[in-house]
């Protein structure tokens, strides 16, 4: 990880002034680094030997970043990790155009890697995520959004990124198919759980270990799970209380609160949490066809961290 951070920093020199001061200002805000040492932890499960893995996860962290800087410019976020977001300092089109450079920053660092699967499965991954943020777009504000269209929404947004993480390990390391699937099912289900659990944080986490105010999925209209499961189980007095407030965008005092007791009333954030434990459990059974060693053990573990974190 320290190589890592050194890579990062390099590649965040630049002429223009202003790129490695917005850089930084995400890069140092305390992230949880899960997907590059996802990457790390994959190749060495898969015996790589070379130093590749190590600009491997350093381009998926920047892609990562970049994806961060972008979302925040398309949900109007003004927190980000507890701190005001870049386009809150810079503003959108600073943030947007950074993020941009840390893409293409990412892509010159796989070239030097020299491996063409592992630059296909993190381009594919890039292209896959920007179609997931385009249709969450799409259903912004729309409550007649189903569970399978959310679900389609989190796996091309979230998930595919962690099972790239996870798939780029037997693919730098030439393993067979059958590791390279598992490792990409792994990774996708890791990422599954992941955004189920981001879901109900944003409606019963606590507002400062989340680095971010509770509730503003709500504010922001997002349609995500609690939201899809409270409005398919409530009464058509209830549904029409999700029209106004995630429809319409028209907040009152109060209204907060009133979601999250229509939550816990049907069950919905109970609901959501036990979805992401099975995801949990299939990424779990995916590494089964592994061999038990210090890297399988702990990607188990980051998958008890990821259902039950709190932030």
């Amino acid at each position: 990880m320290e190589a890592i951070n050194r890579i990062i920093l390099d590649k965040h020199v630049s002429d223009v002034e202003l790129i490695p001061e917005l850089a930084h200002h995400l890069i140092d805000s305390g992230g949880k680094r899960l997907r590059p040492m996802l990457a790390l932890a994959a190749c060495k499960l898969c015996g790589y030997s070379g130093t590749g893995h190590i600009r491997v996860a350093s381009a998926i962290e920047f892609m990562h970043t970049a994806t961060l800087l972008h979302d925040d410019v398309v949900d109007e976020s003004g927190l980000r990790r507890g701190k005001q977001t870049a386009r809150m300092l810079w503003g959108n089109q600073a943030s947007v155009l950074v993020g941009d450079f840390l893409l293409g920053q990412a892509f010159r660092t796989l070239v030097d890697v020299g491996s063409l699967p592992v630059l296909r499965i993190l381009s594919n991954a890039a292209a896959v995520i920007a179609e997931g943020e385009v249709m969450q777009l799409a259903a912004a504000n729309n409550t007649t959004t189903t569970e399978d269209d959310y679900l389609a929404i989190i796996n091309a947004k979230t998930a595919a990124l962690f099972s790239a993480a996870a798939e780029v390990g037997a693919a730098i390391s030439n393993r067979p198919a059958a590791e390279q699937a598992a490792l990409k099912s792994y990774g996708r289900n890791l990422g599954l759980a992941f955004q189920l659990v981001d879901d109900a944080l944003d409606y019963s986490g606590d507002s400062a270990s989340l680095g971010k105010a509770i509730g503003d999925d709500f504010r922001e209209g997002k349609i995500t799970l609690p939201v899809i499961l409270s409005f398919r189980r409530g009464s058509e007095e209830e549904r029409q209380f999700w029209k106004r407030t995630i429809a319409d965008g028209d907040l009152k005092d109060g209204d907060l609160e009133h979601a999250v007791a229509l939550m816990k009333q049907h069950k919905a954030l109970e609901a959501t949490m036990e979805r992401a434990r099975s995801y949990g459990a299939i990424a779990h059974d995916a590494l089964a066809i592994f061999p038990n060693r210090p890297e399988k053990s702990a990607m188990q573990d980051v998958i008890a961290f990821c259902v039950h974190r709190t932030h």
